[in-house]
């Protein structure tokens, strides 16, 4: 039996934005069979430092199996591959 398949996304839903992209995202995942583990960045402050941290331009984020893909499209990639799961 294969082991769960997990991802931690990282996506930005301010009161001003709520980006689609992370939604996009999330949902993506979420038709694959992956446990998300989810971080709503909710303040420009918030958005400012994880993309900092991360030395990142944009939101949101997906990390597997602590790889960073990158963001939606690299998501949409990452699963076109032939060794996604």
């Amino acid at each position: 039996m294969s082991a769960e398949k997990r991802a931690t996304l990282y996506r930005m839903d301010t009161p001003e934005l709520t980006c689609s992209f992370g939604l996009k995202a999330r949902d993506l995942l979420k038709s694959r069979g992956y446990s998300i583990d989810e971080h709503v960045l909710t303040s420009r402050a918030e958005v400012d430092a994880f993309k900092r941290s991360h030395d990142v331009d944009t939101t949101p984020q997906t990390f597997i199996d602590g790889a960073r893909i990158g963001g939606f499209d690299e998501l949409q990639e990452f699963f076109r591959s032939p060794d996604s799961a």
